[in-house]
């Protein structure tokens, strides 16, 4: 049994792969590792889309991880890989420990209706079926009694919000509302994994910013695992504990929202982020100067004379700590042992961003 299989791996693991469209691609992947072409060289002269650029990446158990990018990055296709919707043209993909490129079409239809959900921008629910009965879908391919696959959509639809909807059509309910049942048809499958393919991207911003908080809560909830697609970085904060940030197929950089706001790896990465506020996303260990570093540096300050808080505590907190105290620092505490000091100046840095090698001041 594998690590992924046996609860101990990740649940897809992604090893370099690539997706090249066109009737050459072959050739193109080849050029590209030997003479390094770029996605608009490798159009050019070879008439092929690269869609995914030596890809690699993971999702963990109990994880939402946030692939992020522009029209065009290659996003869409990358989460299309992960099912096998389309084929790779390099590389690997284990699902669950288990080569997806290799499993036959039975075996991949199984793995599809028991293993892997997927919800798209469009849910494209049946429109001569009710929402119950749309909820149900997944498990009628599973085959599912029928009294027993209704009971667990129903189940499905109450914790998305629509226990009192089952009877209705999918042309009698919103847009927002018609994502909750492709959600609730996810959820009834019970997978392990649910591919999210910009879900919310065509609804209102404020059912969008409920959506994205009962996604989250229910994934967390159920143990759910999720790849989630989007184009707006708000979104992927909002619900990523990872995020991957994709230009031209590749992926430039992976991490915590706040790794990648505080240590943005270029400037590609750092103009997606200029805009993006600080005050709930860094937190106080990103801002703090190591306890041994502070006393060696400050020595006319007693760190156990500073007001504390946790290591967790973000900047909106911090703001207001120092603002009640008027003292030039706050201790920083974890486990119940002293481990730095925010200063207010590391906090204004903290607040604006600090330049690329800059160090956090005293």
């Amino acid at each position: 049994m594998s690590p992924a299989m046996d609860g101990n791996g990740p649940l897809i693991d992604c090893r370099s792969v690539w997706k090249v469209f066109g009737r050459q691609a072959e050739a193109a992947i080849r050029a590209i590792a030997e003479r390094g072409l770029g996605k608009a060289e490798v159009l050019k002269e070879f008439g092929c889309v690269v869609g995914v650029a030596n890809v690699s990446l993971t999702l963990n158990k109990g994880e939402i991880f946030c692939i992020m990018g522009l029209s065009g990055s290659g996003k869409s296709t990358l989460i299309r890989l992960f099912n096998r919707l389309i084929e790779p043209s390099l590389g690997k993909i284990y699902v669950r420990g288990e080569d997806i490129g290799a499993m036959n079409a039975a075996r991949l239809r199984e793995t599809r209706a028991r293993h892997v959900g997927m919800v798209f921008q469009n849910v494209a629910l049946l429109p001569h079926r009710t929402v119950l009965e749309n909820a149900a879908f997944g498990l009628e391919v599973q085959k599912v009694d029928k009294a027993r696959r209704l009971e667990i959509a129903k189940a499905a639809l109450a914790k998305v919000g629509l226990g009192d909807w089952g009877n209705r059509f999918p042309n009698e309910l919103s847009g927002g509302m018609q994502q909750r049942v492709g959600l609730a048809r996810a959820l009834a499958a019970d997978p392990e994994i649910i591919l999210m393919d910009e879900p919310f991207s065509a609804l209102d911003p404020l059912i969008r910013r409920q959506l994205q908080d009962q996604f989250r809560r229910l994934s967390k909830e159920l143990g759910k695992s999720a790849i989630f697609i989007t184009h707006d970085l708000d979104e992927a904060i909002r619900i990523g504990d990872r995020i991957a940030i994709m230009k031209d197929g590749a992926i430039i950089q992976v991490g915590t929202a706040e790794d990648i706001v505080l240590k943005p790896a270029d400037d590609y990465v750092a103009d997606f982020v200029a805009g993006i506020s600080r005050l709930h996303l860094v937190k106080a260990h990103s801002v703090m100067h190591p306890i041994d570093a502070f006393r060696a540096t400050r020595p006319d300050l007693d760190p156990s004379s500073l007001p504390r808080t946790s290591a967790d505590a973000d900047v909106d907190e911090l703001i207001r700590i120092t603002l009640a105290s008027r003292q030039d620092g706050i201790a920083v505490v974890e486990n119940g042992a002293l481990v730095g000091v925010v200063t207010t100046r590391s906090l204004l840095q903290g607040v604006k961003g600090k330049e690329p090698g800059e160090t956090m001041a005293l």
